[in-house]
């Protein structure tokens, strides 16, 4: 067992609005957050003070302690004071994917059980065509302004009173991702306002930010990386957090130049990006101090070519996972030489275990891969109405199967290099293979099919679809099955490569043996 050499924090049993926003009236005219697409801002003072007056009127139109409020929308200066108002409110927040078609936000909304959205106009549409397909939806609210609808903007002078909610931080659900875990379709993360708050106190140390500092929140607010190192983090400290609703390059980079970006935080394509395209040089990125990489797995040679560029030292990874809230391990910003590759070492109060993939009841040695273990305040409270789900992931010592492959030098660092389970990242977005696979065997063309995850000539991992024709369709082909299902998921899930194949590979059980498919995959 591996414990963290750090001294043990004690845990955050506050509402993350207070955890976050406490100190917000100290800071007062400091900028919290500003939009780089037009410049509008909003110092610390506001925000206190907006996502009041909209936790007073979504209990003025209804919204009660334990209800579950559906935030769907891409990153904006609104999304913090609704995030934060909804659980002043008493609400749960279930963080919705701004590309997630109307069928996929129809199944959240349903498993949620969410009775209310917040939105925004352009994804007005969608949102209303799931709140039918699901039922049970009270009310869609808007960001900006959509008629029939009521305005967050509206909200901002609502004279209510404000909601006196008693709010159990080590019991109550503040925030209701979705996640596949190690396997299967997307499940409800019950992440409670204890777990969040303490993992921030976990990463204080090794992450110092505070006035002065910029972050430019690119990454989506809707996944918990966003959420705690964009949204969370930095408005609990201080900082000012710069806003940007999607990755485009050139307006990223111009944002850093234009605002003064101090760090960032980010995913191995953004990496790739910042040390590969001719593009970067055009730009003055020298206010840049770190850069931090992590949801998934990042090169070290890449990670090195792009400190390189840059002139900054050594790119840091941080690991963890949507079920750990999120954060387990980091390379600290003050460590000068970090051995590459690695994503850093235990945060305080966290404990690890490799177990040995042959023998999972069985502890490896240092320098030996295994499954890694976590145990920790962080851990979720457990799956949404999943209780053997939940039970797979946390055994009864409370150690969660991560479902990842890792080793650990003498010195105590982590090194991820694979992973057990069967999810695939596409540029740091989750996506299940059950869930394709049971997309693709509606399809009557096909008789079967399986999923898994390949690397393609940009080293991004896309999913692929290994797929057996059905008699009636024998002239089927991979630009058919590839448009079938864009047609039915969000755009990060598309099936990007398509093999025929005579038959999956399959256990007496059933199973999909995917190890042989990633065997066939290596020797062609």
């Amino acid at each position: 067992m591996f414990r963290s050499e750090y001294a043990d924090v004690p845990a955050l049993s506050t509402p993350i609005h207070d955890a976050v926003l406490g100190n917000a009236a100290a800071f007062g005219d400091t900028t919290a957050l500003i939009d780089a697409t037009n410049g509008t801002s909003v110092t610390y003072a506001q925000l206190a003070a907006f996502h009041r007056r909209i936790a007073a009127a979504l209990a003025e139109a209804g919204v009660r302690k334990g209800d579950v409020l559906a935030l769907h929308s891409p990153n904006t200066i609104a999304y913090p004071p609704v995030f934060y108002g909804a659980t002043r409110a008493g609400a749960t927040v279930t963080t919705i994917h701004p590309l997630a078609t109307p069928e996929e936000f129809a199944k959240q909304l349903g498993d949620s059980g969410a009775r209310w959205i917040v939105t925004v106009s352009p994804l007005l549409d969608v949102a209303r065509r799931a709140a039918a397909l699901a039922g049970g939806v009270r009310e869609i609210f808007v960001c900006d302004q959509a008629e029939g609808h009521t305005s967050v903007l509206d909200m901002l002078g609502s004279t209510a009173p404000e909601p006196t909610v008693v709010i159990d931080p080590d019991e109550d659900i503040a925030a209701l991702p979705y996640s596949s875990g190690t396997t299967g379709v997307p499940k409800g993360v019950m992440l409670t306002h204890r777990s969040i708050g303490t993992n921030l106190e976990q990463l204080r140390p090794f992450v110092p930010i505070g006035e002065g500092d910029r972050v430019l929140a690119v990454l989506p607010f809707f996944h918990i990386y966003g959420l705690t190192a964009l949204m969370n983090a930095p408005l609990r400290y201080g900082a000012t957090v710069v806003v940007l609703p999607r990755f485009d390059l050139a307006p990223f980079l111009d944002a850093i130049q234009t605002h003064r970006i101090s760090g960032l935080y980010v995913a191995p394509p953004i990496v790739l990006a910042l040390a590969k395209h001719p593009m970067v040089g055009a730009y003055d990125l020298s206010s840049l101090r770190y850069i931090v990489s992590a949801a998934a797995p990042l090169d070290a040679e890449l990670a090195a070519a792009c400190s390189a560029r840059l002139g900054l030292p050594a790119v840091r990874q941080a690991y963890g996972m949507t079920e750990l809230s999120p954060g387990t391990h980091v390379v600290p910003l003050d460590e000068p030489n970090p051995p590459p590759g690695t994503v850093g070492k235990l945060l305080p109060s966290t404990e690890m275990r490799i177990v040995s993939l042959v023998d999972p009841g069985t502890d490896v040695s240092t320098g030996t891969d295994g499954e890694i273990l976590i145990r920790g305040p962080q851990v979720m409270k457990g799956y949404l109405g999943r209780p053997d789900a939940t039970a797979g992931m946390i055994d009864g010592e409370g150690w969660v199967h991560t479902g990842d492959i890792g080793r650990v030098d003498a010195d105590g660092w982590l090194y991820v290099v694979d992973r057990v389970k069967e999810l695939i990242k596409y540029k740091g977005y989750q996506v299940a293979p059950a869930e394709l696979e049971a997309l693709l065997l509606g399809n009557d063309a096909i008789a079967d099919a399986a999923v898994i995850g390949v690397r393609d000539d940009t080293g991004n991992e896309v999913p692929k679809a290994f797929v057996v024709r059905s008699r009636q369709s024998p002239a089927l082909t991979g630009e058919e099955v590839m448009a079938y299902v864009a047609e039915r998921a969000a755009p990060y899930k598309k099936v990007r490569q398509v093999e025929f194949v005579d038959a999956v590979p399959r256990a007496a059980s059933g199973k999909i043996l995917r190890r042989e498919l990633r065997d066939r995959e290596k020797r062609t």
